[in-house]
């Protein structure tokens, strides 16, 4: 389904609105949780596609789990059942989930009793899983690799009898999704730490009854920060559900977005947005190592301001949906943007004029369809495959349609 925009402007209301899901991130890991410790209830979960093939993953009773496109899923389902030991799964995705790497994640299992077969390429899924009883102990492992093979290991390491602590080589990536998963164990009671590149995780065999609230999803506010952004000075947009002291890395969106002129206000229980101003820098620089999910959003926010860009950190997004920094590459290009990518670093010029009327190709990213969206407000533009939102945010374009016109 294509998604043809024309031009649009947010609607003069400066009471506005929206209601955005529950974090994904957030949601994914207290499933599992809530798997590991029944007492635990959850509210606000996610609507995502994402987060429905992580619990469906959970409940199957049947030998194959496909978990489609659902990165996050795969990762934490591969830790979960290397650990059930009354299960053996064989667990696949999609034709892109079986070329992205799971190795890191395979191997440190492995060195703790796991019992894992790759059914096909090494280092990839389908992964053919043995539960076993693992006792836990002490692994080294990389840090600078996707923070969902460190989570998806902490995440289990509360059950092992001996605990778990993992020696992290290297600069971390993607920290606050770490911290993330230390501070939901921590609110559970789970004693997680990390100290000096070292995370160690204490056994824990139940936990105390307790609900915990999901809060929105900052990932998701990203396009519409870029719309507040894109749009005239005194243009404004409540977000509710969000708090000050959030869990989420892409909370530091607030920040960044001062770049461009957009102020946030922190009410008791959510965010405005204000486009305050029009006179900021026409160069932006940030290194997005703790936070690449928003890394598109930013660069379309520069392109469509006339704003030269240069966002590193990225060397992550090769193994994604797709290979992002070559899809930004090649869409913006064919607005008529001139793009240098190297390896996790990507720079965008001033664009002389962005042409109309052209098709956006998606390549089976959300990130994609939604980060060019708001390019709408500078000119018309049509979203190839627009149902790919479906993966993280189902209503993402019944709520671009509710406040723009």
């Amino acid at each position: 389904m294509d998604i043809r925009l024309k031009k649009k402007r947010l609607k003069n209301n400066n009471k506005l609105t929206l209601n955005i899901g529950g974090s994904k991130s957030e949601s994914n890991r207290l499933l599992l949780l809530k798997q590991l410790f029944p007492s635990l209830e959850i509210e606000n979960i996610s609507p995502s596609k994402d987060t429905d093939m992580m619990s469906r993953g959970l409940h199957l009773l049947g030998e194959e789990i496909n978990v489609g496109d659902a990165g996050t899923a795969m990762r934490f389902l591969t830790a979960y059942y290397a650990c059930c030991t009354d299960r053996k799964v064989v667990l696949t995705g999609s034709e892109r989930m079986q070329q992205r790497p799971i190795g890191i994640l395979v191997e440190a299992l492995r060195q703790l009793g796991a019992s894992i077969d790759y059914l096909s390429t090494e280092g990839f899924p389908p992964l053919s899983i043995t539960g076993k009883h693992i006792e836990g102990g002490e692994l080294t492992i990389k840090a600078n690799v996707s923070s969902q093979y460190l989570s998806a290991l902490l995440l289990v390491g509360s059950t092992f009898p001996k605990g778990l602590t993992l020696h992290l080589e290297g600069e971390i990536t993607s920290l606050p999704y770490l911290r993330m998963t230390l501070a939901l164990l921590n609110q559970l009671g789970i004693e997680a730490v990390l100290e000096d590149n070292i995370i160690t995780v204490y056994h824990t065999p139940e936990v105390e009854a307790q609900t915990i609230v999901v809060e929105a999803d900052w990932s998701s506010a990203s396009y519409f920060y870029s719309m507040i952004a894109l749009s005239e000075v005194g243009t404004s947009l409540f977000l509710n559900h969000y708090k000050k002291e959030s869990l989420q890395g892409d909370r530091i969106l607030a920040d960044i977005y001062q770049s461009f002129g957009v102020k946030t206000i922190f009410w008791r229980d959510k965010i405005q947005l204000i486009k305050e101003r029009d006179d900021f820098s026409t160069i932006f620089s940030y290194n997005l190592m703790d936070c690449p999910d928003i890394a598109q959003t930013i660069a379309v926010t520069c392109f469509g301001l006339g704003v030269e860009c240069f966002l590193s950190g990225l060397h992550t997004l090769n193994i994604k949906e797709t290979n992002r920094l070559e899809a930004l590459r090649d869409e913006i290009t064919k607005l008529g943007g001139e793009v240098h990518i190297s390896q996790g670093e990507i720079w965008i010029g001033v664009p002389r004029k962005i042409a109309r009327n052209v098709s956006i190709a998606t390549y089976g990213d959300h990130r994609m369809a939604m980060a060019f969206a708001p390019l709408c407000l500078k000119v018309p533009l049509t979203i190839e495959k627009g149902e790919v939102v479906e993966k993280s945010y189902p209503n993402f374009w019944t709520d671009f349609e509710n406040i723009s016109e």
